[in-house]
């Protein structure tokens, strides 16, 4: 797997796995619904972008031996967020990895069991996955020592030729990576390549450029300069938390589309924090909106959507919809 020319981007580079190629030295794996990437610096010298879902442990480190060899480890995790699917595997990655995490000091709380995040919102709109929220892990993880706040400078030891970049809004200390050499972007969640609102999408994987996920997005004016900012950027490879990589032209065209419509496009209509946005500073979240929502509907709106997502995963299932003969589902 190391000829890295012989693949082409966005290319599954392993049949039965979720390994991708994004651009020179960058890979990525689907953990669910949520992306994990590798990012090599020079030979045998790597890092781990994000860490997946709680359980993902053991297919990170099969990636990271078949693109390198067995006994890898990475020279450190860093994070763009510390979302529950974005740091579900560090605990168990951290017992067979003696290496440092880094994460922006406004994520810090969330990593070292100061603070959980604020609650999601499970009536932005667009499907099931919204409906779902509610029951999504919000609560901290407790690395102690092992993280490192990122400095402001923008520059992580030892990834030479990146440099992050603040793009918060869906969290409050969200960074994305930038290589400025060929300006491929990992965004986290800054915006993301499906509309991960919605389960069928989600599980079809159906490429389309989005703001960020509306129902764990806190602060809508953070989230619209972030997209902004990356725009300005020009890249011409996107990585994302959610979804497939998108390259050139159509990255481009959908960013500057997505800056310029962002109200109409990206932010819900209704929500939570869509008019009054959640507070944070280094130690962890100082301000939440209250809730126009009672337990009782939560409680309906959960029961619901989980009936639902069954009856959608059982309808796409292989053998019971062309989305799988038509090589839709990976």
């Amino acid at each position: 797997m190391k000829n890295q020319n012989k693949y082409t981007p966005g290319e599954i580079m392993i049949k039965g796995e979720d390994y991708f190629y994004v651009a020179p030295g960058v890979w990525g794996m689907k953990v669910l619904f949520v992306n994990v990437y590798i990012v090599e610096i020079q030979a045998d010298q790597w890092f781990l972008v994000d860490s997946g879902l709680q359980g993902s442990a053991d297919k990170i480190i099969r990636m990271a031996e078949s693109i390198f060899h067995k006994g890898t480890k990475p020279m450190a995790i860093v994070l763009t967020h510390a979302h529950f699917d974005h740091v579900g595997a560090l605990d168990e990655l951290l017992k067979k990895w003696n290496v440092p995490v880094y994460a922006h000091p406004l994520e810090i709380p969330y990593l070292e069991g100061m603070s959980s995040y604020p609650p999601p919102d499970p009536l932005v709109g667009g499907g099931l996955m919204s409906l779902m929220s509610w029951t999504f892990p919000r609560s901290p993880i407790d690395l102690g020592p092992k993280v490192i706040p990122m400095h402001a400078d923008g520059i992580i030891p030892g990834m030479d030729g990146w440099t992050f970049f603040e793009t918060p809004g869906h969290a409050p200390g969200q960074v994305s990576f930038f290589r400025e050499e060929d300006r491929v972007l990992i965004a986290g969640d800054a915006f993301v390549t499906t509309d991960q609102q919605s389960l069928y999408s989600v599980v079809t994987q159906k490429k389309e450029l989005n703001g960020p996920p509306k129902y764990f997005t806190i602060n809508w004016n953070d989230a619209h300069r972030s997209v902004q900012l990356i725009a300005h950027l020009h890249p011409n490879v996107a990585a994302t938390g959610h979804g497939k990589p998108m390259f050139g032209k159509e990255l481009r065209h959908g960013l500057a589309r997505l800056t310029r419509h962002f109200q109409d496009l990206a932010v819900p209509r209704h929500g939570r924090y869509v008019d009054d946005p959640a507070l944070a500073d280094e130690s962890g979240i100082i301000y939440v909106p209250d809730s126009k929502v009672s337990p009782e509907l939560v409680g309906v709106i959960t029961l619901l959507a989980g009936m639902a997502a069954l009856a959608i995963i059982w309808a796409i299932k292989p053998g019971r919809s062309s989305i799988n003969k038509s090589g839709g589902l990976e």
